[in-house]
């Protein structure tokens, strides 16, 4: 698998992430990195244990990863539970967090398979 057949899988821009790093090997590094990002799995737990402000601090981290790896779907999802816990809606941030847990899991999947090949 290629990054740009990664990138595919992942649904997200390959062409904009490469724009903002100028150098694939640069793309490849980040990429590489973020599963080891613990973003997603400090979102979980804190709003597993009602901790919000954590919870917020995490899915703002997150989104902010993703949006700089133009991991678009991601993003998306990312961006949404942070809305919801910025205007402390945390019965809509549990309802979104299945949505986020699958697109981080999918993304995480195409890097596993991009890193295995």
């Amino acid at each position: 698998m290629t990054i740009q057949e990664c990138y595919a899988a992942l649904e997200g821009d390959y062409g904009e992430v490469l724009g903002r790093l100028y150098s694939e090997a640069l793309v490849k590094k980040f990429v590489g990195k973020f599963p080891l990002d613990q973003s997603f799995q400090l979102l979980e737990s804190s709003l597993n244990a009602e901790d919000y402000d954590e919870a917020f601090r995490a899915a703002h981290t997150l989104k902010g990863v993703a949006q700089n790896l133009s991991f678009t779907r991601l993003y998306k999802s990312a961006h949404e539970i942070t809305e919801a816990l910025r205007t402390k809606d945390y019965s809509l941030a549990g309802q979104l967090l299945p949505g986020v847990s699958q697109d981080y899991e999918r993304t995480v999947a195409a890097i596993q398979a991009y890193l295995g090949s």
